[in-house]
């Protein structure tokens, strides 16, 4: 399958997971938060498999998963889950784009 269609499923999946575990959560603007959060995965998802760099492929999953997640962190300032998430979810989908990915 082609690393960018690759991708956008990898990318549409975790913003599925992230979304879902915002569903417990009582907030103002619930709506909001959550097609921020899946905006946020899917990019990270996309960014990862449109992308060739130099280095492994979990590494630029990692790169990606952390600079994306950074701005949701530090605007909500809850950064240990969004940045655990982000670069747990970026080195996974860099594995799986690496492995699979043409």
């Amino acid at each position: 399958m082609s690393k960018i269609l690759l991708g956008i499923i990898c990318g549409i999946v975790f913003g599925g997971i992230s979304v879902a575990t915002m569903i417990p959560l009582a907030m103002e603007d619930k709506r909001t938060a959550m097609a921020g959060a899946f905006v946020n995965r899917f990019a990270i998802g996309f960014a990862i498999g449109a992308t060739n760099l130099p280095v492994a492929h979990w590494l630029s999953g990692l790169l990606f998963g952390v600079l994306l997640s950074l701005p949701e962190a530090i605007i909500t300032k809850a950064w240990i889950p969004i940045m655990a998430l982000g670069a747990i979810g970026g080195i996974v989908i860099g594995l799986i784009i690496g492995a699979w990915g043409i």
